[in-house]
């Protein structure tokens, strides 16, 4: 079995800059015209949420949408709802399941930068947000591309719910924390459990890698 390399990177800590760069997205629109085809792709499954009435679970950089079918199980009375832009990726999973005891959920192609603001507008307060092991993007250079760092954040937060996130970079996590302390939220760090179930194929592949494995979860819905 191929083994995972583990994250390399040319910062000693969390990026000096991430406060500041939160900040700055806090205080600013996000101006970035909304592309077509992630307008029609939110449209048909907000079709979906406003007729289901019920809890949301979103599964953000869902890639396959593994995690997406193992929420859905772990939460048979919630719809859940499994994102990511590649269609290499969205395309090796169906769109579309309902199972025998009523277990539902959707697996979408979209940009999230276009996803989160429009769920915003729409009104989604979906009950969990998980986003398990997101491009770190692990050079100093490219704080901007990583989701706490970027304008898109505060839509992040503004989706509310409890946030979950997995990572393989513990230091993407503690950058994730230092932007929910400037948003107004406290974050819980800790090892995932060795008997945890793998979630997704790169967790899978990075246990089997034996990398050390991390979880944050925050309360969005109140302000700590």
């Amino acid at each position: 079995m191929q083994q995972a390399r583990p994250v390399t990177t040319n910062q000693n800590g969390p990026h000096e800059d991430t406060e500041a760069a939160v900040r700055r997205h806090l205080e600013s629109e996000f101006l970035k015209p909304i592309q077509e085809h992630n307008q029609q792709a939110f449209d048909e499954i907000n079709a979906q949420v406003e007729s289901w009435g019920g809890p949301i679970i979103l599964d953000s950089c869902c890639g396959v949408g593994e995690s997406t079918a193992k929420l859905a199980e772990i939460h048979s009375d919630a719809m859940v709802i499994g994102v990511d832009k590649s269609a290499h990726r969205v395309d090796r999973h169906s769109h579309y399941q309902t199972s025998e005891n009523g277990q539902r959920y959707w697996v979408v192609r979209a940009d999230l930068n276009d996803f989160w603001r429009l769920a915003n507008r729409a009104g989604w307060q979906p009950r969990q947000h998980c986003i398990f092991y997101p491009n770190p993007w692990p050079k100093s250079a490219h704080l901007a591309r990583r989701w706490h760092g970027s304008p898109v954040w505060k839509d992040v937060v503004a989706l509310g719910g409890e946030l979950h996130m997995r990572s393989n970079w513990s230091l993407y996590l503690l950058e994730v924390a230092q932007a929910l302390k400037v948003s107004g939220y406290y974050a819980d760090i800790s090892l995932l459990s060795d008997d945890a179930e793998p979630i997704t194929p790169f967790e899978r592949k990075y246990k089997n890698s034996g990398q050390a494995l991390w979880q944050l979860h925050a309360n969005l819905s109140k302000e700590s």
